[in-house]
C-alpha cells in the first residue's frame, strides 16, 4: 500500500496492492485523517467514515478489493471514490432490516447526495457525493486560520 497521496489541498489518494488485507482499516484511517486535516466536524465526519467503510467493504467482499481511494471537497461536497477490479456495478435491492448483511448500498443511497459508478480500466469506480454542513463548506487543512 502506497502512503497517501496529496497532490491538492482539498483532494486524497491512497492506492492498494492486491490482496491487501488491512485495505478497508487503512482506507479508514485515511479518511479520517484526511477529515481531520480539513478541519470537518464529527457531524459530516460520521456519515463520510461509514459511506467510505461500507464502500471499501463491498471492493473487498465483491470485487477482488480496492485498488484507490479518492476524496475531494469542493463547494460543499465530499465526495469519496472507490475503485475496484470488478465491471459488475453494485445494486441496491430492496432493502430487508432483518437480513444479515446487505446493508451496504442501501447505507450509502440513504447518507449519500448522489451516488454511482463509472468504468475504469478493468473494473469501476464506485463514488458518493455528501453533502456538507454549513459550517464545513469552507473547510480549511490543519494549520490553517479559524474563519473570522
Amino acid at each position: 500500500m502506497a502512503p497517501p497521496q496529496c497532490v491538492a489541498p482539498h483532494h486524497r489518494e491512497l492506492t492498494f496492492e492486491r490482496g491487501d488485507a488491512g485495505a478497508c482499516g487503512a482506507g479508514i484511517a485515511c479518511v479520517r485523517r484526511a477529515l481531520a486535516d480539513w478541519g470537518l466536524t464529527a457531524a459530516d465526519g460520521g456519515d463520510a467514515v461509514l459511506v467510505a467503510a461500507e464502500l471499501l467493504t463491498n471492493a473487498h467482499r465483491h470485487a477482488g478489493g480496492p485498488r484507490r481511494l479518492s476524496l475531494d471537497h469542493s463547494g460543499g461536497v465530499l465526495r469519496i471514490a472507490v475503485t475496484d477490479r470488478s465491471p459488475t456495478p453494485p445494486r441496491l435491492g430492496e432493502h430487508r432490516a432483518e437480513s444479515i448483511g446487505g446493508h451496504g448500498v442501501f447505507i450509502v443511497d440513504c447518507l449519500a447526495q448522489r451516488w454511482g459508478t463509472r468504468p475504469e480500466g478493468d473494473g469501476k469506480t464506485v463514488w458518493a457525493d455528501l453533502t456538507l454542513s454549513p459550517q464545513n463548506r469552507g473547510l480549511r487543512r490543519r494549520g490553517d486560520a479559524p474563519p473570522g
